[in-house]
């Protein structure tokens, strides 16, 4: 059995004198926050990460390969390249979505 001593932990050493301020607490519970709002979207289904591939937002808004290109290919969607591959960032497809633009022009296409 591994004496106390000899145990590897990988949390920093804490000294009886350190002090903890007040931002120090408020930058954790900021953290929490986001982290807990991450997941949360994560449980619903909803991505937890800011960037997704072109299959999540086909699976996302229910669309065909031909509708995102059509989307993409007249300005309707935002999108970033990067290396090949096409990236949609998802605050800003989740507030298209909201303003109902993009049902709009998916009715029209």
């Amino acid at each position: 059995m591994a004496n106390h001593n000899e145990i590897q932990h990988d949390f920093p050493k804490v000294n009886r004198d350190q002090l903890i301020t007040v931002q120090d607490l408020l930058d954790f519970k900021q953290q929490l926050m986001v982290d807990i709002k991450k997941l949360f979207k994560e449980q619903s289904g909803q991505p937890g990460h800011q960037w997704l591939k072109a299959f999540e937002i086909k699976k996302m808004l229910r669309l065909s390969e031909s509708k995102l290109q059509y989307l993409r290919d007249k300005g309707l969607i935002p999108f970033k390249k990067l290396g090949g591959i096409t990236y949609y960032n998802s605050e800003e497809i989740e507030k298209l979505m909201a303003s109902g633009k993009l049902n709009d022009q998916m009715k029209m296409a």
